[in-house]
């Protein structure tokens, strides 16, 4: 009897880790993008190449097992593309630099926000009309992460990803 509680009990555990994670998987991916984000609208070069560091080290634990097709086959065509990303800002300390590979990091979330449910509350795509480039927000107020407080309200929300 001891021995099938144990079993139950582990089985049990077992699946309330695996639930949980394939409900966060998701949304860590977006909340450490948002973290990339808000360091580049700050102008903060350091915490930029910190939250790029998250996102990759969540990006690679992902295996895509947990999401159901089409959602898999999505998240895998984007993978390595969003891994590629998210390295670069990481190594990189020029912030000039980290802006320009976060343009492809943003355009790649994007068409995986698109194709896999990464959030509950909407995901505002965003456009600088002087960089002719796109971000994602969690609001619809426009922080800018190409040119930080220089610009910071420059642009406009393009999409809603609900």
């Amino acid at each position: 009897m001891k021995k099938l509680t144990f079993t139950l009990a582990l089985v049990g555990m077992v699946l309330i880790n695996a639930i949980a994670q394939v409900k966060n998987e998701p949304a860590q991916l977006l909340s450490s993008y948002y973290g990339v984000k808000d360091a580049l609208v700050n102008g903060n070069a350091a915490e930029a190449g910190t939250k790029a560091t998250e996102f990759l080290a969540v990006v690679k634990a992902i295996d895509g097992k947990s999401l159901a097709e089409p959602n898999r086959k999505a998240f895998l065509e984007l993978k390595e593309k969003l891994a590629f990303d998210a390295e670069h800002i990481s190594e990189s300390k020029d912030i000039a630099h980290q802006r320009d590979h976060f343009a492809a990091f943003s355009t790649n979330l994007y068409a995986l926000a698109k194709a896999v449910k990464l959030s509950g509350q909407p995901i505002y795509q965003e456009y600088c009309p002087m960089k002719k480039m796109y971000w994602l927000s969690s609001e619809q107020t426009i922080k800018n992460p190409y040119y930080g407080k220089s610009m910071l309200t420059c642009g406009k929300v393009t999409d809603t990803i609900n």
